[in-house]
């Protein structure tokens, strides 16, 4: 499968060797495809990794994950073109967070609307499936934790988009839990609010969500 990573940041890298490491080809797309910020992750990556702009990482995707920070999400998605996306699965990993001076990251949207939804209006003719924001960079591929494998939440409008996630995540090392629709992104762009609190107040960033059957 060819995957194209949109965004450059430690996300899309840590889930791009992720891809590289399952023997899948993967390219990351950015404004700088040259920059030397990402040489290390094509070193580690290997022969089938590469990098180029939005637009021809876009063309190139089997399967699109959108890895980039709300502020230049939009952006972004209009450099790749939406035409490019059409009839493909995008796993959308932003979350809608505002950063301001001295003050914990909130949620730009929420209640009757969220991310994932609007991601999902920007790009109509793709299948948006909400996935791995409920957790750091770190631990997005093979988590290792004391109380067995965390669970990733996802949602999304299109049940074989979300099938396919669900594989990617279980391959990954993850349990899957499927909340719904796309509008289930109203619940867990607020888990990463919950997470980022919890890591502010213990100063460590190594816990996950499972969800606990009797």
């Amino acid at each position: 499968m060819q995957v194209g990573i949109l965004g450059s940041g430690m996300v899309g890298q840590a889930l791009g060797l992720g891809f590289a490491k399952l023997g899948h080809e993967v390219k990351i797309g950015t404004r700088e495809p040259g920059s030397q910020k990402l040489k290390p992750w094509l070193a580690q990556a290997g022969k089938k990794a590469s990098t180029g702009s939005f637009e021809e990482t876009a063309r190139f995707a089997d399967l699109a994950v959108l890895a980039t920070l709300w502020s230049g999400t939009h952006e972004a998605l209009e450099l790749a073109k939406p035409g490019n996306l059409a009839g493909k699965v995008v796993m959308d990993v932003t979350n809608p967070l505002l950063f301001e001076p001295n003050q914990p990251p909130r949620l730009a949207l929420g209640f009757s609307d969220s991310g994932g939804e609007q991601v999902q209006r920007w790009l109509p003719q793709a299948k948006v499936v909400k996935a791995f924001n409920t957790v750091g960079s770190g631990h997005m591929v093979d988590p290792k934790f004391p109380g067995g494998p965390p669970d990733m939440f996802i949602c999304g409008d299109d049940a074989s988009a979300k099938q396919t996630v669900a594989g990617i995540c279980r391959n990954f090392g993850w349990g899957v839990v499927d909340v719904g629709g796309i509008a289930g992104a109203r619940l867990l762009e607020p888990m990463c609010i919950l997470w980022v609190q919890h890591g502010l107040q213990t100063g460590s960033w190594d816990h996950a969500f499972k969800l606990l059957h009797k």
